[in-house]
């Protein structure tokens, strides 16, 4: 598995955008109003990726009191990390494409109320995506200083 490149997170954003954005054209009306649980959901997956970033990366360095990690645990939250990036790109990318949508209709009640649940909903979506980088970061295996003074011209693969 290979990290997580941030321009292929931007470019999912932009195609879900622009997608949803172009269905929106045509089929809003029809769509019942957004609900505003998405946001808070996505918050607390933040929260919990965060936190959970933070005990690794203090697990897999050694810190003082704390107990080393499992291999396979540390592998597992990589793949949850990568998966949650990209869902959560694409939801934003859907909730972008929502906000863009409904800029030219806030004087109405329901097009304003989807509107900031939308913007909401897609802020927090990105805090979901950065905390699943960080998560993601935080479980890579650290640099060995030792390695490199033994052999100091040797890249590491």
């Amino acid at each position: 598995m290979k990290p997580t490149r941030v321009p292929f997170l931007i470019g999912l954003v932009a195609i879900a955008t622009l997608i949803t954005w172009a269905v929106l054209r045509t089929a809003y009306i029809s769509l019942p109003p957004l609900p505003w649980t998405a946001l808070p959901t996505l918050l607390l997956l933040a929260l919990g990726e965060a936190v959970t970033g933070v005990n690794i990366l203090r697990r897999i360095r050694r810190k003082p009191g704390t107990k080393p990690v499992e291999p396979l645990v540390v592998a597992r939250m990589a793949a949850l990390a990568k998966a949650t990036a990209l869902a959560a790109s694409v939801l934003g990318g859907v909730f972008a494409g929502f906000t863009l949508s409904l800029i030219d209709a806030l004087d109405k009640p329901t097009p304003r109320h989807d509107f900031f649940v939308s913007g909401g909903t897609f802020l927090a979506a990105l805090v979901l995506v950065g905390a699943a980088y960080f998560l993601e970061y935080a479980c890579r295996v650290p640099k060995d200083p030792d390695a490199e003074d033994q052999h100091p011209g040797a890249s590491r693969a």
